[in-house]
C-alpha cells in the first residue's frame, strides 16, 4: 500500500475515533495497554507504531504481519524520543527551586553532556535524531496554526548576543521591538537562550503593556543582568508571578549549550540536541524577517547563514534582513557593507536595512513582506 496521506494520533481519544483503521498512521508515544480496541481486526497496513506499549495480548509479530512498523520505545532516558508536542516552560523548570536545581531541563542536559553530547553510542544518538524529529514535527504543528487554531503564523526571528546584559540598551530596544512586532500580529523566535534572545520573548509576552510599563518589568530584571548572575531565574519568575499570562512566542534553544538557561517568557520551546538542526531551523521557519541585534561570534555565523538562504533562494523566496545597530554593524565590524555588496542584483538588496529605530523596523518588516525568487510577493 503506498500511503500518500499520512495521519497522526497521538492521543487515544483519536485513536478510538479511527474504530480500527490504522493504515498508513503514525501512532505517537501512546500507552495501548487501557485502549479498549478489537486488535484482531485492526488495519495496519503502512501503520507507524512509535514508542507505543502495547497490550501482552498483542503480539508485535502480528501487527508487523500486517504491513505495521513497530519503532520500540527507549529505557532509562530523562526525555521522551518520541514527544508529541513542543516543551513548555513549566515542564522544563519542573523541579526548579531558588535553592535547588533539579529542573527536568538540566536533568536532561546532564544526562546529554554524560552520554550524548560527545561519541554518543548507536542507541543514544538514534534517540537524539528521533527527538530532534519529533521537535520538528511538533514545530510545524505551531507554525500551521493546529495547535493555537489561529492560522499560519507570520515569524520574525531575533537573533542577538547571548551575554548581551539585561541593563544594556539593545536588550532594551529589542524588547520594545518585539513588543510592537508582536502587537503587529508577527510570531516572534528567538533562540530561546539569555541576553537578546530573552529581550526577544520578554517584549512579545508582555506585549500589552505600555512603554513604560515594559521599561519597569526591565529595571526589575536588572538586579541579576546575566544569566550567570545570582537570581537570575528568580527574577524571571517574578516577572512571571506579576504578569501570569502573556502573548504566545517562541524559543528554540538546544542542550548544545545547556549551561545557559532557557529563557522563561515563551509560550513554545523547541529544544533541540542537534545544534546545527536547530539553528539552520530556526532562520527557516523565519519567513518574515529576521532581525539581528549586536551579538557575537553566533550572530555572525547567522548573518552568513540567512544570506546564503537569501542569496540562493533557498527555499524559493527571499525575507527581510534587519541589522539593528548601526555601530556595531558599520563601525565595529564590516558586516553591513560586506552583505550589501554581496546581495548587489539580488532580492533580498531591496529587504535589507540598517536602523536603530524600533519604529522604522516595524514599518520596514510591515513594507517587505516575504518575495519569491522572481521577485514577487510571496503569500502565506
Amino acid at each position: 500500500m503506498k500511503c500518500s496521506i499520512v495521519r497522526e494520533i497521538d492521543s487515544l481519544d483519536r485513536l478510538i475515533r479511527q474504530k480500527g483503521q490504522l493504515n498508513c498512521a503514525v501512532i505517537q508515544g501512546l500507552d495501548l495497554r487501557e485502549a479498549n480496541l478489537d486488535w484482531a481486526s485492526i488495519e495496519c497496513q503502512g501503520a507507524i507504531f512509535l514508542g507505543c506499549q502495547f497490550p501482552q495480548v498483542i503480539s508485535i509479530c502480528d501487527l508487523q504481519d500486517k504491513g505495521a512498523f513497530i519503532f520500540p520505545s527507549f529505557k532509562g532516558l530523562p526525555y521522551n524520543p518520541y514527544r508529541p508536542e513542543l516543551y513548555t516552560r513549566e515542564e522544563l523548570m519542573e523541579g526548579w527551586t531558588v535553592n535547588d536545581d533539579q529542573s527536568v531541563d538540566k536533568k536532561i542536559y546532564d544526562h546529554f553532556v554524560a552520554h550524548g553530547k560527545k561519541n554518543p553510542d548507536i542507541v543514544e544518538a538514534l534517540a537524539e535524531r528521533l527527538h530532534d524529529h519529533a521537535i520538528d514535527d511538533g514545530l510545524t504543528d505551531l507554525l500551521e496554526g493546529r495547535i493555537e487554531k489561529d492560522g499560519v503564523k507570520k515569524v520574525i526571528a531575533i537573533m542577538g548576543g547571548h551575554g548581551t546584559s539585561r541593563a544594556a540598551d539593545s536588550y532594551r530596544k529589542v524588547a520594545h521591538l518585539t513588543r510592537r512586532l508582536t502587537a503587529e500580529g508577527y510570531f516572534i523566535a528567538s533562540g530561546g537562550g539569555p541576553g537578546t534572545m530573552e529581550a526577544a520573548n520578554l517584549g512579545a509576552y508582555l506585549a500589552d503593556l505600555t512603554v513604560a510599563e515594559l521599561d519597569q518589568v526591565i529595571d526589575d530584571l536588572t538586579v541579576a543582568p546575566k544569566y550567570d548572575s545570582p537570581g537570575y531565574i528568580d527574577a524571571a519568575q517574578k516577572v512571571i508571578d506579576q504578569y501570569p499570562t502573556g502573548h504566545s512566542s517562541l524559543a528554540v534553544p538546544t542542550w548544545f549549550y545547556g549551561h545557559e538557561p532557557t529563557n522563561m517568557f515563551s509560550a513554545h520551546v523547541a529544544k533541540y540536541f542537534s545544534n546545527s538542526i536547530r539553528e539552520d531551523g530556526l532562520l527557516t521557519i523565519a519567513r518574515y524577517g529576521i532581525v539581528f541585534a549586536p551579538g557575537s561570534g553566533g550572530t555572525t555565523q547567522e548573518i552568513f547563514q540567512d544570506a546564503c538562504q537569501n542569496h540562493y533562494a533557498t527555499f524559493g523566496e527571499v525575507s527581510p534582513m534587519v541589522f539593528l545597530g548601526r555601530e556595531r554593524y558599520t563601525t565595529e565590524t564590516p558586516l553591513w557593507d560586506t552583505i550589501n555588496k554581496l546581495a548587489e542584483g539580488r532580492h533580498y538588496k531591496d529587504l535589507m536595512l540598517l536602523s536603530d529605530e524600533v519604529e522604522e523596523i516595524v514599518a520596514h518588516l510591515q513594507a517587505h513582506p516575504p518575495v519569491l525568487s522572481d521577485g514577487v510577493k510571496a503569500t502565506s
